[in-house]
């Protein structure tokens, strides 16, 4: 066991437990636990300069940081997650007005999501505590990560998903070889059995807003961003401003928790301002947020971004702390907006699926609100690749021209489309 991991604190009472004590969630009151690192132990031992000198691109750079042990697997895709572009888009900026834009594409990840990063913590975390089975929940990302990443190393994994999930990501599912399980109902019917099927068998647990490791996975997104963005822009004059999609609300508690956890050591300048962007379809956290609230009331959720379609947030209260605890707020988009956004960022060369498209079409609307200024420096994250969803992607993109195959159909196009 790390000697940093000094317990859990739980995100609603406040109780301390032991990292023995306790698995999943605080028993007095079913709040998700956050992780306590001994920021004694680390500030003792490392460096801002230890931590930037290292040589591995991809999130274990930051294992000093982390709870769990370095799970080895060398020259596997379990190695090779995190450490993803930034895209300076010039065109964007311009377009928008903007002085500073930046994208990260979480797309790049091995199994192409941002839900990597929580699988392949938990992974290790698995691995450290010897378990059989892993098992999940999922709309497809969270299962295909989990999949993929215990593919890597030969861990089973079992997974849940509403039968209604993306064709694309149930492929990868079963291609990684993990037990697919298809739910006739939606996301939360299928968490809820995944839970009540751990207790029964003994599998350990992956869920978002239930597994207190996928937020140790997920803020490594932030310690990124720092390391990338924050401390090789030394003049940014005011707080980063960072655009995320949020459905179970996972994602955006983890990037807080990251910075959070560097502030607590002293290494970080400014906390950024976290933007939650949900659709109007699926808005229970902004519907909190807006009554200036942290009961998180579940919804029916109906949008085209099945990655953030969630009736109930298992994160919610923690998301929602995102956005008040750091200048932040929510917004909400139609889905007409996420497919033009799909559209928009792929004219730079970024492929969004739904989800992470519906963190630039956040920012477009914040711009138009005047929640930020032309002048903060920007960053959206693009929590997935537009492969995941074909079908989203054909609607933003719309029908490929077909022609004879002559010389004078080709001219004829040519000269209709102005070209």
């Amino acid at each position: 066991m790390r000697n940093i991991f000094a317990g859990y604190s739980c995100s609603l009472c406040g109780t301390h437990y032991e990292p023995d004590e306790v698995q999943y969630t605080c028993p007095k009151d079913g709040g998700n636990l956050d992780v306590i690192l001994d920021v004694k132990a680390i500030n003792k031992k490392y460096r801002i300069e230890d931590i930037t000198s290292r040589t591995e691109n991809s999130l274990w750079r930051y294992a000093p940081l982390l709870p769990v042990d370095d799970p080895g697997a060398e020259e596997t895709p379990l190695r090779t997650v995190g450490w993803t572009p930034v895209y300076s888009p010039k065109e964007l900026a311009d377009k928008l007005g903007l002085k500073s834009l930046w994208v990260k594409d979480e797309g790049r990840n091995p199994t192409a999501s941002f839900k990597d990063r929580a699988s392949a913590v938990v992974v290790a975390r698995a691995r450290q505590i010897f378990v059989d089975v892993i098992v999940t929940a999922s709309t497809g990302n969270a299962g295909a990560a989990l999949a993929g990443m215990s593919a890597a190393i030969g861990q089973k994994a079992v997974i849940f998903a509403p039968k209604s999930a993306p064709p694309a990501k149930v492929a990868q599912l079963l291609i990684y070889g993990a037990k697919v399980i298809l739910v006739d109902g939606n996301y939360d019917q299928a968490f809820d059995l995944s839970v009540q099927a751990s207790k029964e068998f003994g599998w350990y647990c992956r869920n978002t807003g239930y597994n207190p490791f996928t937020l140790e996975g997920k803020k490594t997104g932030a310690l990124e961003i720092w390391e990338q963005i924050l401390l090789r822009s030394t003049l940014l004059e005011t707080p980063l401003s960072i655009f995320i999609s949020v459905g179970d609300g996972n994602i955006i508690s983890g990037i807080h928790k990251g910075f959070k956890d560097l502030a607590a050591l002293g290494w970080l300048e400014k906390m950024p301002r976290i933007f939650g962007i949900q659709s109007e379809g699926s808005a229970a956290i902004f519907n909190a947020f807006k009554a200036n609230s942290e009961k998180i009331i579940p919804v029916q959720a109906n949008t085209i971004a099945d990655s953030i379609s969630v009736d109930l947030p298992r994160d919610g209260v923690r998301a929602v702390r995102a956005a008040t605890q750091t200048g932040g707020a929510y917004l909400t988009v139609k889905d007409e907006e996420i497919i033009r956004a799909i559209s928009e960022l792929g004219k730079v060369g970024i492929f969004a699926e739904p989800a992470g498209a519906t963190a630039y079409a956040g920012l477009l609307k914040a711009l138009r609100d005047g929640k930020i200024s032309p002048e903060d420096p920007i960053l959206v994250l693009n929590t997935g690749n537009g492969l995941k969803d074909i079908r989203a992607a054909m609607q933003a993109a719309g029908e490929a021209v077909v022609i004879e195959p002559t010389m004078a159909a080709l001219k004829k196009l040519l000269q209709a489309s102005g070209v």
